[in-house]
C-alpha cells in the first residue's frame, strides 16, 4: 500500500504525523482529490478530514481509512482537536496545500517542518502499474495527434485546432487535459507557452502542438512541431537541432546521472548550433499524477532511478520567426532512458501536402 511507504517515511524522519492538501498527492495515496479533504497520515493511522458534500464519495470511492465529518467553515479545530488527542507534537506539512494562514495556525500549536521534497520523492520512482498507466495515456495520445494531423489546413485557426484536441481527447475517453494545450503557428511558434488564439495558419507555417491528456489518474504530455507546406530554410535546420538534441538527451538518460547532466546534452548541441539563447527553459519536468520530478534543467541535481518517468523537451524560439519544440515522455527502465511515445520525430507537412 501506497499510505505504508509515507508512514515508513514519517518513522524514519522522526515526525508524529503529516498533513496532506495537495490534490495529487492526496490522490497518490488513495484519498479523495477534493478542495474539503485534508488527510492526515500517522505512522499507525490514516483520516480523512471532509464536510458533507463527500459524504458520499468518501464511503463509495475510498477505503481504509478513518473517517471524520466537519461542519462546513474552518477544519482545523477538529484536525487540532483529533492531533491533540493522538499526542502529535512533531508535524510534517507540504509546501503545495495549505494557505499561509494554515501553515501559521498549525506552526503556533506544533512543532512544523515543510517537507519540500520527500513527498515527491516517493512518488518519483512509479510502480509496474503505474508505468502501464503512463503508456496507455501516451498511447492515446499519439491516436490522438495522428487524428489531428489530416484536419490542419490554410486558414484554420488555432483555436480551432485546441478546440478538436479537447473534442478527440474526451471522446476517446480521456477524463481530462493534462493542461491547457498549446498550438502557437508561424511567428507565433517562437512563444514556449503560446495558447491558442484566432491567428490563422498560412501556407510555410511552423506550428507547435503540446498537449496531454489524463487517463485513469496518469498523464501524457508530448509535443511535436510540423510545418503546413513548404517551409523556410532556417526553420527547417533548427528543427533537425532540435531533433538531434531530443534524441541524443533522451538516449543519455540512465541510472546515476543527475537532471543537471541530461539537460546539458541537449543544450550542449543546441548552443553549439548557434542557437544555445533561443533554449529558453528546462529540458523536462517528471510525469505521473502531476507535479511530479524529477526536474531536468541546468540547475537539477537530482539523481535519475530505475522508474522513473519524465519529459524531454528542448526547443529553440527564435522571435518574429518561429519556433520547434519536441517532446516525448521518457521512462528510466533496466537502467535506460526508453520513450514512450511512438509518433515520429521526422518533420511533417501538413495541409495539402499531408499524406
Amino acid at each position: 500500500m501506497r499510505i505504508e511507504k509515507i508512514q515508513q517515511l514519517l518513522t524514519e524522519l522522526e515526525k508524529d504525523a503529516i498533513i496532506i492538501k495537495n490534490r495529487e498527492n492526496k490522490k497518490y495515496f488513495g484519498s479523495l482529490g477534493g478542495s474539503g479533504i485534508y488527510l492526515v497520515v500517522t505512522p499507525s493511522s490514516q483520516v480523512q478530514f471532509f464536510d458533507g458534500r463527500y459524504r458520499q464519495e468518501i464511503k463509495e470511492l475510498t477505503d481504509g481509512f478513518e473517517n471524520v465529518e466537519v461542519p462546513q467553515g474552518s477544519y482545523l479545530p477538529m484536525i487540532f482537536d483529533w492531533l491533540r488527542k493522538q499526542g502529535i507534537k512533531r508535524l510534517a506539512i507540504e509546501p503545495n496545500g495549505l494557505s499561509i494562514q494554515e501553515y501559521r495556525s498549525f506552526s503556533e500549536a506544533f512543532d512544523v517542518e515543510i517537507w519540500s521534497s520527500q513527498l515527491q520523492e516517493l512518488r518519483a520512482i512509479k510502480s509496474t502499474e503505474e508505468i502501464q498507466l503512463i503508456k496507455n495515456a501516451c498511447a492515446m495520445t499519439d491516436e490522438i495527434f495522428a487524428e489531428l494531423l489530416p484536419e490542419i489546413k490554410v486558414g484554420m485557426q488555432e483555436n480551432e485546432l485546441g478546440a478538436l484536441i479537447h473534442y478527440l481527447s474526451l471522446k476517446k475517453g480521456a477524463t481530462a487535459m493534462a493542461f491547457d494545450p498549446i498550438v502557437a503557428s508561424g511567428p507565433r511558434s517562437a512563444l514556449p507557452h503560446g495558447r491558442p488564439t484566432k491567428r490563422a495558419f498560412e501556407q510555410g507555417d511552423f506550428i507547435t502542438i503540446d498537449f496531454g491528456i489524463v487517463l485513469d489518474d496518469y498523464q501524457s504530455d508530448m509535443t511535436r512541431t510540423v510545418t503546413l507546406g513548404e517551409s523556410s530554410q532556417e526553420l527547417q535546420t533548427i528543427y533537425q537541432v532540435v531533433k538531434e538534441a531530443q534524441q541524443a538527451a533522451s538516449d543519455f538518460i540512465r541510472e546515476g546521472v543527475t537532471g543537471q547532466e541530461v539537460d546539458a546534452v541537449a543544450r550542449k548541441i543546441i548552443t553549439e548550433a548557434g542557437y544555445g539563447e533561443y533554449f529558453s527553459h528546462g529540458l523536462g519536468h517528471g510525469i505521473g499524477m502531476g507535479g511530479d520530478v524529477p526536474i531536468l534543467n541546468p540547475k537539477s541535481q537530482m539523481v535519475l532511478k530505475e522508474n522513473m518517468v519524465m519529459s524531454v523537451e528542448p526547443g529553440i524560439y527564435l522571435p518574429n520567426i518561429g519556433g520547434v519544440r519536441i517532446e516525448d515522455d521518457v521512462v528510466l527502465q533496466n537502467g535506460v532512458g526508453v520513450a514512450l511515445n511512438q509518433t515520429t520525430k521526422e518533420l511533417l507537412s501538413v495541409g495539402e501536402c499531408y499524406v
